[in-house]
């Protein structure tokens, strides 16, 4: 599935013609960004903040090296 998020600002210029433009495709669904304000709140208590860790996700690299490639 792919969403078209138009900004709330842009509705009335946008929503019918991309509706229009995607209407044949059934992957694509054309939708308004209402939101307000961000979900994630500010964390008030630096308690929690001190016990919150940003880690890398990407898996470590294997050690070692490749072993050499034989022309053929």
């Amino acid at each position: 599935m792919i969403y078209c998020v138009i900004p709330e600002a842009l509705e009335d210029e946008l929503l019918d013609k991309l509706t229009t433009y995607y209407a044949d495709d059934d992957n694509v669904t054309v939708i308004v960004d209402r939101r307000r304000a961000e979900r994630r709140a500010a964390d008030d208590d630096p308690e929690l903040s001190e016990q919150r860790q940003i880690r890398d996700r990407r898996r470590p690299r294997v050690p070692g090296d490749f072993p050499p490639l034989e022309p053929k």
